[in-house]
């Protein structure tokens, strides 16, 4: 089902995200790879190349609304309608109340929530169009709870999870699934390196071993799994709540 199909994967360069576009490309889909480091994304690029597949790497400063619109209309006009688009990338700087600046808040939110948005929309009509298709948005255990001194991160990942509700309803019409993914399990990614305790360390796996959950979730349309969120497992297997 999904060999010859399109992808759109954002925070591909690196951790999840490359983990999710390599499992992609090994399925035989084309994949369009949106990250900031356009250094490590054109490596990553040649890589899957090498092994085959067929990836469009385009560089994108995500907090950036023209940016990413630009962005998502290269990666429709050179593959047309995704069959998933995969919304990964995040920024996660831990700051008090009183350390953050305005600026700060603003390019956090804008990375997790403008750009899911902004995406969204852009591939909305296409998937309309092609039938149906999968929208899957990052999200974590900030996106249900509070944490201490992610004054961005959390609330940009609460909104996440509620733009997701809305639009796993309105995309049942148009054969639409929307759903909020999240690491079963504490993962090895240089954001998390930043972030983690050193507990959390000692537990965490390899982002590679929740691919196979994204790779499900990349099936799914209306008919399926939609308006969950959904806990990738570092076994391969996953499991979903139903948030609607």
């Amino acid at each position: 089902m999904l060999d010859g199909q399109a992808a759109v994967v954002t925070g591909a360069a690196q951790g999840l995200g490359y983990a999710i576009a390599k499992a992609y490309a090994a399925a035989g889909m084309r994949v369009a790879l949106l990250d900031v480091r356009g250094d490590i994304l054109e490596r990553v690029a040649a890589e899957l190349r090498a092994a085959g597949g067929d990836v469009l790497p385009i560089t994108v400063d995500l907090a950036d609304a023209g940016a990413t619109q630009s962005a998502i209309d290269t990666a429709l006009a050179h593959y047309g309608a995704p069959r998933v688009l995969v919304h990964n990338a995040a920024l996660l700087i831990t700051r008090s109340m009183l350390e953050i600046s305005f600026e700060q808040w603003r390019k956090e939110i804008n990375i997790i929530l403008q750009a899911a948005f902004i995406l969204s929309k852009a591939v909305w009509r296409p998937m309309i169009d092609a039938g149906g298709g999968s929208i899957v948005y990052l999200s974590s255990g900030s996106g249900y709870k509070g944490f201490i001194e992610e004054v961005a991160y959390n609330p940009g990942k609460h909104g996440i999870e509620g733009l997701m509700k809305c639009l796993a309803l309105e995309g049942k019409e148009f054969n639409i699934a929307v759903n909020a993914a999240t690491p079963g399990a504490p993962i090895n990614t240089p954001m998390s390196d930043s972030n983690y305790t050193e507990s959390q360390k000692q537990r965490w796996v390899d982002p590679e071993l929740l691919a196979p959950a994204f790779v499900f979730l990349a099936r799914q349309d209306a008919s399926g799994v939609t308006g969950h969120r959904v806990a990738a497992r570092a076994d391969g297997g996953w499991d979903a709540i139903d948030l609607l």
